[in-house]
């Protein structure tokens, strides 16, 4: 939600023609913000923040 601003169903539902995910047409600023926020994400679960 807060990289796309829509969750994956809201994108899936608008967008019925394209197969795959939304992950699959992000650019490459938008992979490398998705993947330091999922990096960042790990970090706070392993030091127990909800």
């Amino acid at each position: 939600m807060a990289l796309f601003g829509m969750t994956a169903k809201e994108w899936r539902d608008k967008n019925p023609d394209k197969d795959g995910n939304i992950r699959d047409y992000a650019d490459i600023n938008e992979l490398v913000c998705l993947a330091n926020l999922e990096n960042t994400n790990s970090i706070y679960i392993n030091e127990g923040m909800s």
